[in-house]
């Protein structure tokens, strides 16, 4: 592992746990001595990646981060063009609605509005999205490239459930069905008692580089129910991209 792999590690780890942490608890969680991880950490404060409390000595992220952020989203204004209409998805159907856009660590959370509902599903921010496993991934993959959509067929697909898709063929007939009717339905493949629809948001080039999806308590979600979230959420994704590139994205299908 190079030490920038190193030290993005280091950043997701102190992201996905506790707001602080100490360096043994750290570097025991990344697999590294506490030497290599100071080390690292050091580096990661002197570009205010990472922060240090002086009296704790606990380590957290740094607000450097939240700069990196918004000069990107200046200069692909994403949230700013999706999120509005995520907020009015949520509203209209009063269940979670959450947003991923695509890189190559794969489909990343990164907005999420909460039912208001007791029963609700929760998905948090900056989750890593399994595209075999979701319905976000498969609308994704209905609309993307085929060397990306070959290299998912191909490789290895975790169970998180007992109804996880785990072999090619039934995923590239969830991908297909999806592809015919322009979004993907989900069920109880990454979280058991869970049902998703999702829609892809498409470039210029009519592939996707995200996608939009509802997700609600199986118990509550009838047939019609899931035709009237798949007309919403195909909607919405096709709002974002109006939004992000002034017209209606090419639709173009791999």
């Amino acid at each position: 592992m190079s030490t920038v792999a190193k030290a993005i590690s280091l950043l997701e780890l102190l992201g996905s746990g506790a707001p602080e942490a100490a360096l043994a608890d750290i570097a025991k969680a990344a697999g590294f001595d506490k030497a290599t991880t100071r080390r690292l950490l050091v580096s990661l404060i002197a570009q205010g990646l990472v922060e240090q409390d002086e009296a704790t000595r606990f380590y957290r992220l740094g607000a450097g981060l939240t700069r990196l952020a918004l000069m990107r989203e200046a200069q692909f204004p994403f949230l700013r063009m999706a999120v509005p209409v995520v907020d009015a998805l949520a509203a209209e159907t009063g269940e979670t609605v959450h947003l991923s856009e695509y890189s190559r660590r794969g489909l990343i959370t990164v907005h999420v509005v909460e039912s208001p509902k007791a029963n609700r599903v929760s998905v948090p921010p900056g989750e890593v999205l399994p595209m075999h496993a979701t319905a976000s991934g498969i609308a994704f993959l209905a609309f993307t490239e085929e060397r990306i959509r070959e290299a998912i067929l191909a490789g290895p697909m975790p169970a998180f459930t007992p109804f996880t898709i785990g072999d090619a063929n039934t995923l590239a007939e969830q991908v297909a069905a999806a592809r015919a009717r322009g979004h993907s339905i989900g069920s109880q493949g990454f979280e058991e008692g869970v049902m998703s629809v999702a829609a892809p948001v498409l470039g210029t080039d009519g592939y996707a580089i995200g996608a939009i999806a509802v997700a609600a308590p199986r118990v509550r979600t009838q047939k019609a129910d899931i035709e009237r979230l798949g007309i919403g959420v195909t909607a919405a994704g096709r709002e974002i991209g109006e939004r992000l590139f002034g017209r209606l994205p090419g639709q173009k299908r791999a």
